[in-house]
């Protein structure tokens, strides 16, 4: 049976819960409880294990293993690197769901490889797979925020208005990723990409 492992990042802790930047948390959150049927959020879906918090879940006949890496952002390799390895998943079986600066807020899209992007998590986990050849799924957060002001946006909470739209924009997110799953990255890009 094939295994997928969808990797979430973002950081662990209340303060940081409601921010641009725990994004691939809040996807992450919302496939688990669209592939086990849950309306009312995640409660007792993810269990706390091995460097992440993890949730096992199918999908047409294939395995899924979803995971938010409890390392903090800068050290998500270790759990994305520990998770491949414990569940023997292939390279090309991999997604990494992460927030980015250079898309306008809401704007997805999903890459077969690629650099870092000045994105801490994905340095990380280029650097601990010694490669940028595995799939991501970028979630634009916009960049209106002034000189210098990059750490406090990111780490910032969403406007009202980016409140209003972010559900929208998440289902489309678990969309996109039960696609990759059952049809392949290739389609996947070329059916939501600039869409």
């Amino acid at each position: 049976m094939s295994k997928f492992l969808i990797a979430g990042l973002g950081n662990i802790g209340d303060e940081y819960a409601n921010t641009r930047h725990n994004v691939g948390f809040l996807v992450a959150e919302a496939l688990a409880s669209a592939l086990h049927k849950e309306k009312e959020g995640t409660y007792g879906l993810f269990r706390n294990d091995r460097l992440a918090s993890v949730c096992d879940a199918r999908l047409k006949g294939k395995s899924i293993c979803i995971i938010k890496p409890n390392t903090y952002m800068n050290l998500s390799g270790k759990a994305v690197n520990y998770w491949l390895q414990f569940h023997n998943i292939p390279l090309q079986n991999l997604l990494v769901i992460t927030d980015d600066l250079a898309l306008p807020f809401g704007t997805l899209r999903m890459k077969n490889k690629g650099g870092d992007g000045g994105h801490n998590g994905l340095t990380d986990i280029i650097q601990t797979l010694n490669t940028q050849e595995f799939a991501r799924l970028r979630f634009g957060i916009g960049n209106e925020f002034a000189k210098g002001r990059q750490v406090d946006y990111v780490l910032g909470e969403w406007t009202q208005e980016e409140k209003d739209k972010l559900k929208e924009r998440i289902d489309k997110a678990v969309e996109m990723v039960n696609s990759f799953v059952s049809i392949g990255i290739g389609k996947t890009m070329s059916e939501y990409n600039n869409k």
